[in-house]
């Protein structure tokens, strides 16, 4: 009993049910990224480079003979992952930069709170007896 419950306690943390629904919403926008990528961004891009579908571009290694498949190094889906990658890291760049804006204005520190009445008279007496 003792491991579920400490299992149960590890699990009911808020920061691990904070990673989760981080990953769960990670791996959504992976998937709207890479669609956005693949099915928006790139035909485009291939028909402003004369009909050019970079998903099949490849490098041929080795010819496939029958029954055995060719060696083909796929760099066309590479590229794809690649403009994957960097509108994914871009966005979290933003996010992070977002969220750090919003820590330094959370900890500016307060100015000190005015003087009470009495520090202000003792503060005036200070001064008089000072001249």
């Amino acid at each position: 009993m003792g491991f579920v419950s400490e299992f149960k306690q590890f699990a009911m943390r808020g920061n691990v049910v904070d990673l989760a629904v981080g990953i769960v919403i990670g791996a959504a926008f992976g998937k709207i990224v890479s669609s956005f990528v693949d099915q928006v961004l790139m035909p485009p891009l291939g028909l402003l480079l004369g009909g050019v579908d970079f998903s099949r571009f490849a490098l041929v290694l080795k010819s496939g003979s029958e029954g055995v498949d060719p060696v083909v190094l796929g760099y066309g889906a590479f590229i794809q992952n690649v403009v994957d990658f960097l509108i994914i890291a871009f966005a979290v760049f933003l996010v992070v930069k977002a969220v750090n804006n919003l820590r330094r204005q959370e900890e500016t520190p307060a100015e000190p709170p005015a003087p009470t009445t009495e520090e202000a008279l003792l503060m005036e007496i200070r001064d008089l007896l000072k001249k």
